[in-house]
């Protein structure tokens, strides 16, 4: 009698068990994402001013954070060498992305649907190789400041994913961008 009763006590507590593994899953998944939160608060933090100036947007999706800069506070006029600006604006972020474990910063560029033009032209024949270089510009800046060069990538999207019309002067300059997207390395 005694032994069902500790049988009947012990039944409802292995119920509510989970596998070790599972469990450590769980935990590091709820780390991960506090982690990404923490991240979220610190870019916040630091580019404060850039925020309200519109000059920067930070989005957090679970376990992606993204940070949209216009071209302009980077690069100047048409350029694709991180200018003064940039690198002040770059070594506000560049703190938030030590120690990422698991994780990758994917440096995105885009343009406006202008063709390039001048000398540039020489250079760049089009917008794709404009956006593409903009990105490694950002990705080699950020190594520069001490990130693991394994967890940066660079892409180069052109025009071809705008996110506001480019019949206007104010759609063109927010096409004009770099997104540095956090995420898991795993996607």
């Amino acid at each position: 009698m005694k032994r069902l009763a500790v049988a009947l006590v012990a039944l409802p507590l292995l119920a509510g068990c989970v596998p070790q593994q599972q469990y450590q899953q769980e935990v590091q998944q709820n780390q991960q994402l506090l982690y990404m939160n923490q991240t979220y608060e610190n870019l916040n933090k630091n580019l404060e001013s850039e925020v309200k100036n519109d000059q920067v947007e930070i989005k957090q999706l679970k376990d992606r954070l993204q940070v949209t800069m216009v071209n302009d506070i980077l690069f100047s006029e048409g350029g694709y060498e991180v200018g003064r600006q940039g690198v002040e604006v770059l070594a506000k972020v560049a703190p938030s992305l030590q120690n990422l474990n698991g994780k990758e910063v994917v440096i995105e560029g885009y343009t406006d649907n202008l063709p390039v033009e001048g000398a540039l032209r020489n250079r760049f024949p089009t917008n794709w190789e404009l956006s593409a270089a903009r990105a490694c510009n950002v990705v080699r800046h950020l190594q520069s400041q001490g990130i693991d060069p394994a967890m940066l990538a660079a892409e180069g999207f052109g025009e071809y994913r705008p996110i506001a019309s480019n019949d206007t002067p104010e759609g063109r300059h927010k096409n004009r961008r770099i997104n540095i997207v956090i995420e898991d390395r795993d996607r």
